[in-house]
């Protein structure tokens, strides 16, 4: 299988399964993700995900390079809307938060798929790289605008310009993922962060979820507008009962990890 997904205790782990070819996404491993996202996305006891890939050399490689070779209309992908074509969709349809483990390289489509995910957590062996102006494609899953909101626009420039690698720990410090740990560790500390996630209502997460993503895509001040619009309809419906309960289960789990 190209895509394998492992369920349990509410965490589902999927991962790009193709190590010899480093987890480059051809086409069938394109449909099958967006096959996985939508189970684990209708999986109700599903509450948090996990993507990584197989083995330690590469998350991806991106778009299969040796398949755009043998057939150019393949380039398609690289604009396509479908969700079974484009990776970034198929990430994008997971109304629950998925948490990228960067195991290896990420590169040019890979970069792209890696920021589609709400979290990064990176092994030491992660390194991220922006090569589409060296293979001449422009970029068409968002790349080019995700990447400089993220770490400022003339770090973004410099990577895509350059097509240079950034290894884990700069990108870290540039705030593009969120921890480096150990490659031996890597799952075993996405898997207590989703454990974490999963331990909060799922509605909420994704509701909340949504709203982070629905404001960040609009200007500041109508995003503050969009949040006060949401905020007032959930939050009326919510009872002082409802909110002490919850409240004590913060303080006594604010007691235990403390």
């Amino acid at each position: 299988m190209l895509v394998t997904t492992e369920v349990e205790d509410g965490i589902a782990v999927v991962t790009l399964n193709r190590p010899e070819a480093m987890n480059a996404l051809s086409r069938a491993l394109r449909a099958e993700l967006a096959k996985a996202m939508r189970a684990v996305d209708a999986d109700e006891s599903v509450r948090c995900v996990i993507l990584t890939g197989a083995g330690e050399r590469a998350f991806t490689a991106g778009l299969d390079l040796k398949e755009l070779g043998a057939d150019t209309s393949n380039l398609g992908a690289a604009n396509a809307e479908s969700a079974d074509e484009n990776p970034v969709k198929a990430i994008e349809i997971c109304r629950k938060p998925v948490i990228g483990a960067i195991n290896g390289v990420a590169i040019t489509g890979g970069f792209e798929v890696a920021i589609a995910c709400d979290i990064l957590i990176a092994s030491t062996n992660a390194r991220f790289a922006d090569t589409h102006a060296r293979v001449g494609i422009m970029p068409g899953w968002g790349l080019s605008q995700k990447l400089s909101r993220t770490i400022g626009i003339s770090r973004a420039k410099q990577l895509s310009f350059s097509g240079n690698f950034l290894d884990a720990e700069t990108a870290c410090a540039w705030g593009l993922v969120n921890s480096v740990v150990p490659a031996n560790e890597l799952l075993t500390h996405a898997k207590a962060l989703a454990r974490d996630i999963a331990s909060v209502d799922p509605a909420m997460v994704q509701t909340y979820k949504r709203l982070i993503d629905d404001g960040y895509a609009l200007p500041f001040g109508e995003a503050m507008e969009h949040e006060a619009r949401v905020s007032r309809a959930a939050n009326g419906q919510v009872s002082a009962e409802e909110v002490e309960a919850r409240r004590m289960v913060v303080i006594e789990r604010g007691r235990k990890q403390g």
